[in-house]
C-alpha cells in the first residue's frame, strides 16, 4: 500500500510543479503586441525589426568565425606553454591550423562563402 502512495504523492507534486511552471509563465508573460522599432545607440531610423531573421548564408560565416574564434582559444595557452614543450608544439599548432586551413578550402570550394 506505501508504493502506491509514494508514486501518488510524486505524481502530486510533479502535478504541482508542471501547474507552478504555466503559472510562473502566465504571470511573467509579455504582451502580444509587437515591439514598435525604434533608434538605438546611432539615433538613425532601423531599416528592418531588431528581431528580424537573417538570410541563411550568415550562418557559414558565423561558423567559420567561430572555428577561428576556437583557434584563438587554443593558441592562447599554446603560447604559454611553448618554451616548455620544444619544437614539438610548434609542429603540433602547424597541424592543428593545416586542418583548419583545409576546412576554410573546402567550404571556399564548395561555394559555401559565395554570395551570388
Amino acid at each position: 500500500m506505501s508504493g502506491i502512495t509514494a508514486a501518488l504523492s510524486l505524481l502530486g507534486v510533479a502535478a504541482l510543479a508542471v501547474v507552478g511552471v504555466y503559472g510562473a509563465a502566465w504571470a511573467a508573460r509579455l504582451s502580444a503586441d509587437p515591439v514598435a522599432a525604434a533608434p538605438f545607440g546611432s539615433g538613425l531610423e532601423p531599416v528592418e525589426h531588431a528581431v528580424s531573421r537573417f538570410h541563411v548564408r550568415w550562418y557559414t560565416v558565423t561558423m567559420l568565425f567561430l572555428a577561428f574564434d576556437m583557434e584563438m582559444v587554443f593558441m592562447y595557452p599554446w603560447t604559454r606553454v611553448i618554451s616548455a614543450m620544444g619544437p614539438s608544439a610548434v609542429i603540433e599548432m602547424f597541424v592543428f591550423l593545416g586542418v583548419l586551413l583545409a576546412g576554410v578550402v573546402y567550404a571556399w570550394r564548395e561555394g559555401a562563402l559565395r554570395w551570388t
